[in-house]
């Protein structure tokens, strides 16, 4: 395992290891001892109970799966910010643990519908079914995580471009954005700052951000500061250009979801306003057509 492997293993468990400081810290400050028992129930219970047999499902499958299997599995959980703190490894037991309840399920549907024939497609398309549902719900996390650093990212650009022009440097003005909220955009710097902590090259952590974040803003935001920084361009200057770029993009993505709004209205218009209106604009005139007529429901 080579250096960036180990740090990378470092990262990635130093944030359950910090939820633990911070709960053990908690318990500190107490009266009365505290048991490990009442330690462990504190962990909620994806930490406590699901997690571990994920792994330990995960652990006896995953020899069976091929290594581009378990790469992917680890860089869609890092884009998607490791939901739960969960790893590659829970990852893939949960497929695994979706697909057997999913085709038992399905199996004990064919076979208490009566169905003996189809019983194993049934189970195998319910197994099928279970196996690419938590695919869906990865991707679903990841897309929510994308939209979540598109719209805070001029608000973190603003206030990293005034730190930096205020004299600060660019890592400590990276730190100031992560202490200064806590959402996805802070996360991520606060990541940078850590690899560098650690030793990893300043170029290589941001390379590292804008693969696990994977938005189109990110990235241009990463290049020109490592073109910056390798062509001794003053980084305030590019941090303000990109700060107003980001700008310009959110005030067009705006406009461009406001001309979508009238289309969007003209289903539930349609389908849900119009007969509604119709109703009430001529069901009058009809009773009264029908009364002329002497077919008017309200004489019987």
């Amino acid at each position: 395992m080579g250096v960036f492997d180990r740090i990378q293993n470092f990262i990635d468990t130093s944030s359950t290891s910090d939820d633990v400081l911070d709960r053990l810290e908690q318990f500190a400050g107490r009266a009365t001892p505290v048991s490990l028992e009442e330690i462990e129930l504190s962990l909620p219970f994806s930490q406590r109970v699901l997690r571990p047999m994920l792994v330990s499902m995960a652990e006896r499958f995953t020899q069976l799966s091929p290594e581009k299997s378990k790469a992917a599995a680890e860089k869609m959980m890092e884009m998607a910010g490791k939901p739960n703190g969960w790893g590659a490894k829970e990852f893939l037991g949960l497929r695994i643990g979706a697909t057997v309840i999913f085709g038992v399920l399905a199996f004990l549907f064919a076979a208490v519908s009566g169905n003996y024939t189809y019983m194993l497609p049934i189970g195998l398309g319910g197994g099928g079914i279970g196996y690419f549902l938590p695919v869906l719900w990865l991707r679903s996390k990841i897309q929510a995580r994308q939209a979540n650093v598109i719209k805070q990212l001029p608000d973190a650009m603003d206030l990293l471009t005034i730190t930096v022009e205020a004299g600060m440097g660019f890592d400590g003005a990276l730190q100031k954005v992560a202490d200064k909220w806590d959402n996805e955009i802070s996360k991520a710097f606060g990541r940078v700052t850590q690899e560098m902590r650690l030793g990893v090259l300043r170029r290589i952590a941001l390379k590292n951000m804008s693969e696990n974040v994977d938005v189109p803003d990110m990235t241009s935001l990463t290049a020109a500061i490592i073109q910056a920084e390798q062509l001794g361009v003053s980084i305030a200057k590019v941090l303000r250009v990109q700060s107003k770029q980001m700008r310009i993009k959110r005030s067009q993505r705006a406009e461009a979801e406001a001309n979508k709004a009238p289309i969007k209205m003209l289903f539930p218009m349609v389908f849900l306003i119009f007969p509604a209106l119709f109703i009430v604009l001529l069901a009058p005139a009809l009773l009264i057509i029908l009364e002329t007529k002497g077919l008017s429901p309200l004489d019987k």
